[in-house]
């Protein structure tokens, strides 16, 4: 061991307590499960099958599924529904609501419809015409579609800027009535493109419910599908709670950080669904590990090696069991890289070593962790996946590689304060400082900005590129959910590791508080 004294974390205390060795479960009985699954099957038979009629309304009826997070439960229908649209003659007089509605559904099933449809909304001067903006439900969809844009796309970059002020616009002026006045707010806040799923399906319902015109058996089946889930994650979470408090790290390792419950919910947004139990499982014992690891500054390789052999272990013998021995050596490579990479930065640090931006992102990419949990995850989703996916994502694709940008850059912006002040390897926004001799200010503002084409990158990779037609949109999807999980946690600053009122907001609606079910 050093002889250098450990770095100061002042990490902030575990705020759980035992909350989740002994959680509440609500009581849903046998009868409940019966009517959720007779639910299940007459919102089945409401999808509409084909859209040659009340196109809007259709479309507005596979969105209100999505939003409500119980999409998953009818991805063939959907998707036949959605392949119906994408060949169906477009009329030029849809509305704008309907023309923005229809791309971003298509887009955010990898359908490459293209964005020239939205011309039809600008006038001779080239601009989006005026008359729309007492249009804020057309706004909205505009808004949320032009998310989806890919690089030299300038009509929906045009589009984002114009829908973005008339809708800040609309709700300054307190004209836009309640519900869709939260749906703006929430939407300015995040976009749905970029918000974590499950928890945007629980402020959806929650709004849904008060729009007068919501269908009353949707509503019934996604509350109690929602209550469903959480009992089960519930459930999951007060397992990992007793194995990691059998580990005792709290007393053994009092300087890392103690975010268990943080760890499974970041996790749980990368699949929330009741199969991938065993995979958020695996997924949380990893980020909770890779936590502690990079918490373990002032140490040798060896240390450091020792938490990469327990992982390893934990992987081996649980993914086993699930009949997988080849994909996990795909992670244990993985977390070796990991390691390699603390190590390095862990010796920059104390060499006092200035690397340029380009050398420290060549590590840095890697010691974000982003690649090992996304392999990781793979293993989670059972026999269905065959070692060719494994080798693809081990070659550390675009799309995976716009996933670690992704998170290294957040991760900085704004921690890069804290893990200076305690003793820490240098970060995007120092070398970007030195680099252009810019202010922090600056630096910050430009990486905010690669952080934005970073999602240009996303969107081409699962809608337009080669990878789209040969890769699973379930694995493209799990790609983008571990992106939109990091964008909550860090999106007003480090949320994992100092446990603010977003990070404790989120895991209450998703893991404590169950949705009131009406008896009406």
């Amino acid at each position: 061991m050093s002889n250098q004294s450990r770095p100061l974390a002042n990490f902030n205390p575990n705020v759980w307590g035992d909350t989740f060795l002994n959680p509440s479960i609500m009581n849903i009985n046998a009868a409940s499960q019966l009517q959720h699954q007779e639910l299940k099957e007459e919102v089945r038979r409401m999808i509409p099958v084909d859209v040659d009629d009340e196109l809007l309304q259709k479309l507005r009826f596979i969105d209100t599924i999505k939003r409500l997070g119980v999409s998953y439960h009818f991805e063939r229908e959907i998707e036949e529904a959605l392949h119906y649209v994408y060949e169906f003659d477009f009329k030029d007089h849809q509305t704008l609501e309907a023309t923005s509605l229809r791309f971003r559904l298509l887009r955010e099933s990898g359908f490459p419809v293209p964005c020239e449809p939205f011309n039809r909304f600008k006038d001779d001067e080239g601009n989006f015409n005026k008359f729309m903006t007492s249009d804020v439900k057309g706004l909205l969809e505009l808004y949320e579609a032009a998310h989806l844009l890919v690089h030299g796309e300038d009509i929906l970059e045009e589009a984002l800027v114009f829908s973005t002020a008339h809708l800040e616009s609309a709700k300054a002026g307190g004209i836009v009535e309640y519900p869709l006045s939260a749906l703006v707010s929430h939407a300015l806040y995040q976009p749905i493109r970029k918000a974590l799923p499950r928890l945007h399906a629980r402020r959806f319902i929650d709004i849904y419910q008060d729009d007068a015109s919501h269908d009353k058996t949707l509503l019934k089946f996604a509350v109690l599908d929602f209550n469903l889930l959480q009992n089960s994650h519930k459930e999951e979470l007060c397992k990992l709670s007793r194995w990691w408090k059998d580990l005792d790290f709290t007393t053994k390792l009092p300087f890392a950080r103690d975010k268990l419950v943080e760890g499974y919910f970041w996790m749980l947004g990368v699949y929330f669904e009741s199969k991938y139990s065993f995979g958020r499982e695996i997924l949380t014992k990893i980020i909770v590990m890779m936590s502690t690891m990079n918490d373990i500054y002032d140490c040798t390789i060896e240390e450091l090696q020792l938490f990469t052999n327990a992982i390893q272990r934990e992987a081996e013998e649980v993914v086993t069991k699930q009949g997988q021995p080849y994909s996990v050596q795909y992670s244990i490579n993985k977390l070796k890289q990991l390691s390699e990479s603390y190590f390095l930065e862990f010796k920059w640090y104390h060499e006092n070593y200035a690397p340029t931006l380009e050398e420290y992102m060549r590590v840095a990419i890697i010691s974000i962790g982003a690649i090992g949990l996304i392999v990781t995850s793979f293993i989670g989703m059972g026999n269905v996946l065959k070692p060719t996916i494994f080798n693809w994502a081990s070659n550390n694709p675009k799309i995976i590689v716009a996933c670690c940008i992704h998170g290294r850059l957040y991760d900085d912006i704004v921690s890069h304060k804290f893990e200076q002040e305690r003793g820490h390897c240098t970060s995007t926004v120092e070398c970007y400082m030195r680099e252009h001799v810019a202010s922090e200010e600056e630096a910050c503002n430009e990486l905010k900005k690669q952080v934005d084409n970073v999602w240009k990158d996303i969107n081409h990779e699962i809608i337009f590129s080669e990878t789209s037609k040969l890769v699973p949109v379930s694995i493209l999807t799990q790609v983008l959910n571990l992106i939109r999980s990091t964008e909550f946690m860090y999106i007003i600053g480090d949320g994992y590791t100092h446990v603010g009122k977003t990070t404790k907001d989120g895991i209450h609606s998703l893991l404590i508080d169950p949705i009131p079910i009406s008896t009406s």
